[in-house]
């Protein structure tokens, strides 16, 4: 085991995050299951391109809340970090490893940047802690945490762990509220509902003997394949209609449904299904490797 220093200009750093860094302190989920989405869209693509041997397996990022610890868990089965890594993309705050991955290949869908995003879970947790295995297998399992300073340990585990990365989470006394199952799946759903990997947040519940019991079935949160990802002759109108009551699950059926595609000055592709013209819609742009999801 090693101690050293997270790399940052400044000392005050930490009280800065865990106050300013978002104004709602929500978000930290969302950058933690971006990121979490990043490292499996990584994969997905260094096995496309022959850079990774071996099956790609279960690609699912998967959610887990123990109340009565306040502990939170974010596990993806994704390209996972080494030591080296870990010290550039987490000992470095702001050093954005998704950037550096889009530099070296162009026109993939990864979301956000592996750098402030993870120090978010700082304004919520007293300690945050990764445990990695990168998916080159001969590199050792790594253990790191910190407290919410600028000092950290980090380790190389004896133990070989799974491929991919798990955040832990141990929330503070005040944010206990984010160690409600409650409360983390409706932030699943309003953050996380169209995101191209599934979202795993323990079991599919049935009422069974009086009560509501887990099945087998793992709850996924959110839709990898909306509407706007397919062609119009594809959908069916009962399908449109599906759509916009899990959107606005209180509304009335809507009147009517549009499906455009719009390819200049980019690529617009909008499914439209309303009494007052809601629609969902992707966007590429022509000139950037990035592309941007966004349901209004």
């Amino acid at each position: 085991m090693r101690n050293g220093k997270i790399g940052v200009t400044t000392e005050n750093i930490f009280p800065v995050i865990k106050k300013f860094l978002y104004s709602d302190h929500e978000i930290f989920l969302r950058e933690l299951i971006s990121n979490a989405v990043d490292a499996t869209q990584k994969l997905r693509t260094l096995s496309a391109k022959g850079e990774m041997q071996g099956e790609l397996g279960e690609l699912k990022v998967r959610v887990e809340v123990d109340s009565e610890k306040r502990l939170l868990k974010i596990r993806d089965n994704g390209i996972g970090m080494t030591a080296e890594e870990v010290d550039r993309y987490i000992n470095q705050i702001a050093f954005s490893g998704a950037e550096e991955f889009m530099a070296k290949y162009q026109d993939q869908a990864i979301i956000g940047h592996f750098g402030l995003g993870f120090y978010s879970s700082f304004m919520v947790s007293d300690k945050v802690e990764i445990y990695t295995q990168s998916y080159r297998e001969e590199a050792p399992s790594v253990h790191w945490s910190c407290t919410g300073t600028p000092e950290f340990e980090m380790e190389e585990l004896e133990e070989k762990l799974a491929r991919g990365t798990e955040i832990v989470l141990h929330l503070s006394e005040d944010m206990k509220e984010y160690a409600e199952s409650a409360a983390i799946e409706g932030l699943l759903k309003k953050y996380c509902r169209f995101l191209p990997v599934e979202i795993v947040f323990g079991k599919v519940k049935e009422w069974k003997d009086g009560k509501y019991q887990d099945t087998e079935k793992d709850n996924v949160i959110n839709n990898i394949e909306p509407l706007w990802t397919r062609m119009p002759s594809e959908i069916t109108e009962e399908q449109y209609k599906n759509f916009y009551s899990e959107l606005y699950p209180m509304s009335d059926e809507p009147l009517f449904s549009i499906h455009l595609n719009i390819d200049y000055p980019f690529n617009l592709t909008v499914s439209s299904t309303s009494r007052r013209f809601a629609t969902t819609s992707r966007f590429k742009r022509t000139r950037s490797s990035s592309t941007a999801t966004r349901s209004t």
